[in-house]
Protein backbone atom coordinates (compact mmCIF):
# COMPACT_ATOMS: atom_id res chain seq x y z
CA UNK A 1 0.00 0.00 0.00
CA UNK A 2 2.76 2.43 0.94
CA UNK A 3 4.71 1.73 -2.24
CA UNK A 4 1.56 2.16 -4.33
CA UNK A 5 1.48 5.73 -3.02
CA UNK A 6 5.10 6.34 -4.03
CA UNK A 7 6.53 6.07 -0.51
CA UNK A 8 9.26 3.55 -1.34
CA UNK A 9 12.13 5.86 -0.44
CA UNK A 10 10.48 6.91 2.83
CA UNK A 11 10.28 3.36 4.16
CA UNK A 12 13.15 2.71 6.59
CA UNK A 13 12.15 -0.72 7.92
CA UNK A 14 9.92 -3.67 7.08
CA UNK A 15 8.61 -6.97 8.46
CA UNK A 16 9.45 -10.45 7.19
CA UNK A 17 6.18 -10.41 5.21
CA UNK A 18 7.01 -7.28 3.20
CA UNK A 19 7.98 -8.61 -0.24
CA UNK A 20 6.23 -6.42 -2.82
CA UNK A 21 7.47 -4.74 -4.85
CA UNK A 22 10.53 -7.05 -4.79
CA UNK A 23 13.05 -4.25 -4.25
CA UNK A 24 11.48 -3.49 -0.87
CA UNK A 25 12.94 -6.74 0.50
CA UNK A 26 16.34 -5.04 0.81
CA UNK A 27 15.10 -2.79 3.61
CA UNK A 28 16.10 -3.59 7.24
CA UNK A 29 13.78 -6.18 8.85
CA UNK A 30 12.35 -5.05 12.15
CA UNK A 31 9.95 -7.98 12.68
CA UNK A 32 10.67 -11.71 12.40
CA UNK A 33 8.48 -14.74 13.14
CA UNK A 34 9.29 -16.87 16.17
CA UNK A 35 8.15 -20.12 14.54
CA UNK A 36 10.08 -21.75 11.65
CA UNK A 37 6.94 -21.76 9.51
CA UNK A 38 8.76 -22.59 6.27
CA UNK A 39 9.72 -25.98 7.77
CA UNK A 40 6.32 -26.80 9.28
CA UNK A 41 3.16 -28.46 7.98
CA UNK A 42 -0.22 -26.71 8.18
CA UNK A 43 -1.32 -28.85 11.14
CA UNK A 44 1.98 -28.20 12.96
CA UNK A 45 1.61 -24.45 12.41
CA UNK A 46 -1.98 -24.53 13.66
CA UNK A 47 -1.04 -26.40 16.84
CA UNK A 48 2.04 -24.26 17.55
CA UNK A 49 0.15 -20.99 17.02
CA UNK A 50 -2.73 -22.11 19.25
CA UNK A 51 -0.30 -23.17 21.98
CA UNK A 52 1.66 -19.90 21.98
CA UNK A 53 -1.51 -17.80 22.00
CA UNK A 54 -2.96 -19.93 24.81
CA UNK A 55 0.21 -19.32 26.84
CA UNK A 56 0.14 -15.60 26.10
CA UNK A 57 3.32 -15.75 24.03
CA UNK A 58 4.00 -13.66 20.94
CA UNK A 59 4.33 -15.13 17.46
CA UNK A 60 6.78 -12.41 16.44
CA UNK A 61 10.02 -10.84 17.59
CA UNK A 62 10.45 -7.10 17.21
CA UNK A 63 14.05 -5.88 16.98
CA UNK A 64 13.80 -2.99 19.42
CA UNK A 65 17.43 -1.93 18.98
CA UNK A 66 17.04 -1.70 15.20
CA UNK A 67 13.78 0.18 15.61
CA UNK A 68 15.50 2.72 17.86
CA UNK A 69 18.27 3.17 15.30
CA UNK A 70 15.82 3.63 12.43
CA UNK A 71 13.81 6.18 14.46
CA UNK A 72 10.68 6.18 12.26
CA UNK A 73 8.27 9.11 12.31
CA UNK A 74 5.33 6.89 11.39
CA UNK A 75 4.66 3.19 12.04
CA UNK A 76 2.13 1.29 9.96
CA UNK A 77 0.66 -1.64 11.85
CA UNK A 78 -2.52 -3.65 12.29
CA UNK A 79 -4.78 -4.97 15.01
CA UNK A 80 -6.89 -7.20 12.79
CA UNK A 81 -5.20 -10.55 13.40
CA UNK A 82 -2.58 -11.39 16.03
CA UNK A 83 -1.53 -14.40 13.94
CA UNK A 84 -0.63 -12.34 10.87
CA UNK A 85 1.54 -9.65 12.49
CA UNK A 86 2.44 -8.25 15.92
CA UNK A 87 -0.71 -7.32 17.82
CA UNK A 88 -1.61 -3.80 18.84
CA UNK A 89 -0.58 -4.43 22.44
CA UNK A 90 2.86 -5.70 21.38
CA UNK A 91 3.48 -2.65 19.18
CA UNK A 92 2.31 -0.28 21.92
CA UNK A 93 4.73 -1.83 24.42
CA UNK A 94 7.69 -1.46 22.04
CA UNK A 95 6.78 2.15 21.27
CA UNK A 96 7.08 3.03 24.96
CA UNK A 97 10.75 2.02 24.88
CA UNK A 98 11.64 4.40 22.04
CA UNK A 99 13.30 7.73 22.85
CA UNK A 100 11.00 9.50 20.40
CA UNK A 101 7.38 8.45 20.10
CA UNK A 102 6.38 8.02 16.44
CA UNK A 103 2.88 8.38 15.07
CA UNK A 104 1.04 5.08 14.60
CA UNK A 105 -1.44 4.35 11.84
CA UNK A 106 -3.61 1.35 12.67
CA UNK A 107 -4.81 -0.49 9.57
CA UNK A 108 -7.59 -2.86 10.60
CA UNK A 109 -10.01 -3.27 7.68
CA UNK A 110 -12.81 -5.83 7.53
CA UNK A 111 -14.09 -5.03 4.03
CA UNK A 112 -13.06 -3.61 0.68
CA UNK A 113 -14.41 -0.16 1.55
CA UNK A 114 -12.38 -0.17 4.75
CA UNK A 115 -9.25 -1.16 2.81
CA UNK A 116 -9.80 1.84 0.56
CA UNK A 117 -10.41 4.04 3.59
CA UNK A 118 -7.05 2.87 4.97
CA UNK A 119 -5.44 3.96 1.70
CA UNK A 120 -6.93 7.42 2.17
CA UNK A 121 -5.77 7.52 5.80
CA UNK A 122 -2.24 6.63 4.77
CA UNK A 123 -2.39 9.29 2.08
CA UNK A 124 -3.48 11.89 4.63
CA UNK A 125 -0.74 10.87 7.08
CA UNK A 126 1.99 11.17 4.43
CA UNK A 127 0.80 14.14 2.36
CA UNK A 128 -0.20 11.85 -0.49
CA UNK A 129 -3.93 12.64 -0.50
CA UNK A 130 -4.17 13.09 -4.27
CA UNK A 131 -2.24 9.88 -4.99
CA UNK A 132 -4.41 7.98 -2.52
CA UNK A 133 -7.64 9.23 -4.04
CA UNK A 134 -6.44 8.37 -7.53
CA UNK A 135 -5.49 4.86 -6.41
CA UNK A 136 -8.84 4.28 -4.69
CA UNK A 137 -10.77 5.58 -7.69
CA UNK A 138 -8.83 3.26 -10.00
CA UNK A 139 -9.50 0.26 -7.75
CA UNK A 140 -13.18 1.05 -7.48
CA UNK A 141 -13.47 1.58 -11.23
CA UNK A 142 -11.94 -1.84 -11.92
CA UNK A 143 -14.23 -3.53 -9.40
CA UNK A 144 -17.30 -1.83 -10.86
CA UNK A 145 -16.26 -2.92 -14.35
CA UNK A 146 -15.93 -6.48 -13.07
CA UNK A 147 -19.37 -6.33 -11.44
CA UNK A 148 -20.89 -5.21 -14.72
CA UNK A 149 -19.30 -8.17 -16.47
CA UNK A 150 -20.39 -10.82 -13.97
CA UNK A 151 -23.84 -9.60 -12.95
CA UNK A 152 -25.55 -10.94 -16.06
CA UNK A 153 -24.37 -14.56 -15.73
CA UNK A 154 -27.13 -17.16 -15.83
CA UNK A 155 -25.63 -19.30 -13.08
CA UNK A 156 -23.87 -18.22 -9.89
CA UNK A 157 -21.60 -21.13 -8.88
CA UNK A 158 -21.13 -22.30 -5.31
CA UNK A 159 -17.54 -21.44 -4.36
CA UNK A 160 -15.45 -22.43 -1.37
CA UNK A 161 -12.33 -20.44 -0.56
CA UNK A 162 -10.17 -22.64 1.68
CA UNK A 163 -8.05 -20.35 3.85
CA UNK A 164 -6.26 -23.17 5.68
CA UNK A 165 -5.91 -26.83 4.75
CA UNK A 166 -5.33 -28.72 8.00
CA UNK A 167 -7.51 -28.08 9.88
CA UNK A 168 -9.74 -26.51 7.26
CA UNK A 169 -10.70 -22.85 7.67
CA UNK A 170 -13.24 -20.92 5.64
CA UNK A 171 -12.39 -17.42 4.48
CA UNK A 172 -13.40 -14.20 6.20
CA UNK A 173 -13.13 -10.41 6.06
CA UNK A 174 -13.14 -9.19 2.44
CA UNK A 175 -12.69 -12.52 0.61
CA UNK A 176 -16.42 -13.50 0.45
CA UNK A 177 -17.00 -9.99 -0.91
CA UNK A 178 -14.43 -10.61 -3.65
CA UNK A 179 -16.22 -13.86 -4.54
CA UNK A 180 -19.54 -12.01 -4.92
CA UNK A 181 -18.00 -9.40 -7.21
CA UNK A 182 -16.44 -12.23 -9.24
CA UNK A 183 -19.86 -13.79 -9.84
CA UNK A 184 -19.85 -16.57 -7.26
CA UNK A 185 -21.16 -17.20 -3.77
CA UNK A 186 -19.32 -18.63 -0.76
CA UNK A 187 -21.82 -19.18 2.05
CA UNK A 188 -19.19 -20.90 4.18
CA UNK A 189 -17.13 -17.71 4.31
CA UNK A 190 -17.78 -14.97 6.88
CA UNK A 191 -17.98 -11.58 5.20
CA UNK A 192 -16.53 -8.86 7.46
CA UNK A 193 -15.74 -11.53 10.07
CA UNK A 194 -12.80 -13.70 11.09
CA UNK A 195 -12.00 -16.85 9.17
CA UNK A 196 -13.24 -19.85 11.12
CA UNK A 197 -12.51 -23.54 11.41
CA UNK A 198 -15.00 -25.63 9.45
CA UNK A 199 -15.83 -29.33 9.21
CA UNK A 200 -15.69 -31.53 6.14
CA UNK A 201 -19.37 -32.32 6.72
CA UNK A 202 -20.18 -28.63 6.23
CA UNK A 203 -18.03 -28.45 3.10
CA UNK A 204 -19.59 -31.61 1.68
CA UNK A 205 -23.09 -30.25 2.36
CA UNK A 206 -22.22 -27.00 0.57
CA UNK A 207 -20.95 -29.05 -2.40
CA UNK A 208 -18.81 -26.32 -3.95
CA UNK A 209 -18.63 -26.21 -7.73
CA UNK A 210 -15.41 -24.20 -7.60
CA UNK A 211 -12.75 -24.72 -4.93
CA UNK A 212 -10.04 -22.08 -4.45
CA UNK A 213 -7.20 -23.00 -2.11
CA UNK A 214 -5.66 -19.88 -0.59
CA UNK A 215 -3.87 -20.55 2.72
CA UNK A 216 -3.15 -17.30 4.51
CA UNK A 217 0.53 -16.34 4.37
CA UNK A 218 1.46 -18.62 1.47
CA UNK A 219 2.49 -17.86 -2.11
CA UNK A 220 1.63 -20.14 -5.03
CA UNK A 221 4.52 -22.61 -4.77
CA UNK A 222 4.13 -22.82 -1.01
CA UNK A 223 0.42 -23.46 -1.45
CA UNK A 224 1.05 -26.26 -3.95
CA UNK A 225 3.52 -27.85 -1.54
CA UNK A 226 0.90 -27.80 1.22
CA UNK A 227 -1.75 -29.23 -1.12
CA UNK A 228 0.49 -32.24 -1.74
CA UNK A 229 1.44 -32.55 1.91
CA UNK A 230 -2.19 -32.63 3.07
CA UNK A 231 -4.03 -34.32 0.20
CA UNK A 232 -1.40 -36.11 -1.92
CA UNK A 233 -1.90 -39.91 -2.03
CA UNK A 234 -4.38 -39.61 0.88
CA UNK A 235 -8.03 -40.55 1.12
CA UNK A 236 -9.95 -37.35 1.78
CA UNK A 237 -13.52 -36.02 1.48
CA UNK A 238 -11.92 -33.47 -0.84
CA UNK A 239 -12.05 -35.94 -3.74
CA UNK A 240 -15.84 -36.31 -3.45
CA UNK A 241 -16.59 -32.63 -3.98
CA UNK A 242 -18.23 -31.55 -7.28
CA UNK A 243 -15.42 -29.04 -7.87
CA UNK A 244 -12.83 -31.81 -7.68
CA UNK A 245 -14.79 -34.24 -9.87
CA UNK A 246 -15.16 -31.51 -12.51
CA UNK A 247 -11.53 -30.37 -12.41
CA UNK A 248 -12.29 -26.94 -10.97
CA UNK A 249 -9.83 -26.85 -8.08
CA UNK A 250 -7.32 -24.02 -8.09
CA UNK A 251 -4.39 -23.02 -5.91
CA UNK A 252 -3.68 -19.28 -5.83
CA UNK A 253 -1.05 -16.89 -4.53
CA UNK A 254 -2.89 -15.88 -1.36
CA UNK A 255 -0.12 -13.60 -0.11
CA UNK A 256 -0.24 -11.41 -3.18
CA UNK A 257 -3.95 -11.20 -3.95
CA UNK A 258 -6.14 -12.25 -1.03
CA UNK A 259 -4.61 -12.32 2.46
CA UNK A 260 -3.15 -8.83 2.60
CA UNK A 261 -5.50 -5.80 2.76
CA UNK A 262 -4.10 -3.62 0.01
CA UNK A 263 -4.86 -2.52 -3.55
CA UNK A 264 -3.84 -5.89 -5.02
CA UNK A 265 -7.03 -7.49 -3.69
CA UNK A 266 -8.58 -5.96 -6.83
CA UNK A 267 -6.37 -8.28 -8.87
CA UNK A 268 -7.63 -11.05 -6.61
CA UNK A 269 -11.23 -10.28 -7.57
CA UNK A 270 -10.29 -10.25 -11.25
CA UNK A 271 -8.50 -13.59 -10.88
CA UNK A 272 -11.49 -15.15 -9.12
CA UNK A 273 -13.79 -13.99 -11.91
CA UNK A 274 -11.55 -15.61 -14.50
CA UNK A 275 -11.54 -18.87 -12.53
CA UNK A 276 -15.29 -18.86 -11.81
CA UNK A 277 -16.45 -17.59 -15.22
CA UNK A 278 -13.64 -18.23 -17.73
CA UNK A 279 -16.13 -17.94 -20.62
CA UNK A 280 -16.52 -14.21 -19.89
CA UNK A 281 -12.90 -13.47 -20.77
CA UNK A 282 -11.04 -13.52 -24.07
CA UNK A 283 -7.76 -14.61 -22.49
CA UNK A 284 -7.17 -17.01 -19.58
CA UNK A 285 -5.76 -15.89 -16.25
CA UNK A 286 -1.98 -15.80 -16.01
CA UNK A 287 -0.41 -19.01 -14.73
CA UNK A 288 1.79 -16.83 -12.51
CA UNK A 289 -1.27 -16.18 -10.33
CA UNK A 290 -2.81 -19.65 -9.99
CA UNK A 291 -2.44 -23.34 -10.79
CA UNK A 292 -5.13 -25.88 -11.55
CA UNK A 293 -4.78 -28.89 -9.25
CA UNK A 294 -4.12 -32.06 -11.26
CA UNK A 295 -6.43 -34.36 -9.29
CA UNK A 296 -5.30 -37.56 -10.98
CA UNK A 297 -1.70 -36.72 -10.17
CA UNK A 298 -2.65 -35.89 -6.60
CA UNK A 299 -4.22 -39.34 -6.28
CA UNK A 300 -0.98 -40.94 -7.47
CA UNK A 301 -2.07 -41.90 -10.98
CA UNK A 302 1.20 -41.56 -12.90
CA UNK A 303 1.68 -42.49 -16.53
CA UNK A 304 5.04 -43.92 -17.56
CA UNK A 305 6.64 -41.90 -20.31
CA UNK A 306 4.53 -38.86 -19.53
CA UNK A 307 5.08 -38.39 -15.81
CA UNK A 308 8.24 -40.43 -15.33
CA UNK A 309 10.66 -42.84 -16.95
CA UNK A 310 12.93 -45.52 -15.56
CA UNK A 311 16.69 -45.19 -15.78
CA UNK A 312 19.05 -47.77 -14.31
CA UNK A 313 16.32 -48.97 -11.98
CA UNK A 314 15.46 -45.47 -10.73
CA UNK A 315 12.30 -43.46 -11.40
CA UNK A 316 13.02 -40.08 -13.01
CA UNK A 317 10.21 -37.52 -12.96
CA UNK A 318 9.60 -35.54 -16.15
CA UNK A 319 9.45 -31.76 -16.35
CA UNK A 320 5.72 -32.09 -17.14
CA UNK A 321 5.10 -33.96 -13.88
CA UNK A 322 7.15 -31.53 -11.81
CA UNK A 323 5.42 -28.54 -13.39
CA UNK A 324 1.96 -29.97 -12.65
CA UNK A 325 3.02 -30.87 -9.12
CA UNK A 326 3.61 -27.16 -8.72
CA UNK A 327 6.60 -26.72 -6.42
CA UNK A 328 10.30 -27.41 -6.01
CA UNK A 329 11.01 -30.10 -3.41
CA UNK A 330 14.70 -29.16 -3.16
CA UNK A 331 15.88 -32.68 -4.03
CA UNK A 332 17.79 -31.64 -7.14
CA UNK A 333 15.37 -33.26 -9.60
CA UNK A 334 17.03 -33.46 -13.01
CA UNK A 335 14.13 -31.86 -14.89
CA UNK A 336 13.02 -29.38 -12.21
CA UNK A 337 11.45 -26.32 -13.93
CA UNK A 338 11.74 -24.11 -10.84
Amino acid sequence: MACALGLDDSIVGITHECDYPPEIKNKPRVVQPVLPIEKMSQSEIDRAVAERLREGKSLYQIDEQLLRELAPDLILTQNLCQVCAPSGNEVSQVIKALPKTPDILWLTPQSLNEIFENVRELGAATNRDAQAEKLVNDCQRRLESLKQRTQSVAHIPRVFCMEWLEPVYASGHWVPELVKIAGGVDELGRERGESVRISWNEITAWAPEVLVIMPCGFNLQQTMKQVWSVFGYHNSPLFDLPAVRNGRVYAVDANSYFARPGPRVVEGAELLAQLIHPDLFDTPASSDFFQTIDVALLKGKLIEGHDYYNENGAMVFTASYLQRRGYCCGSGCRHCPY
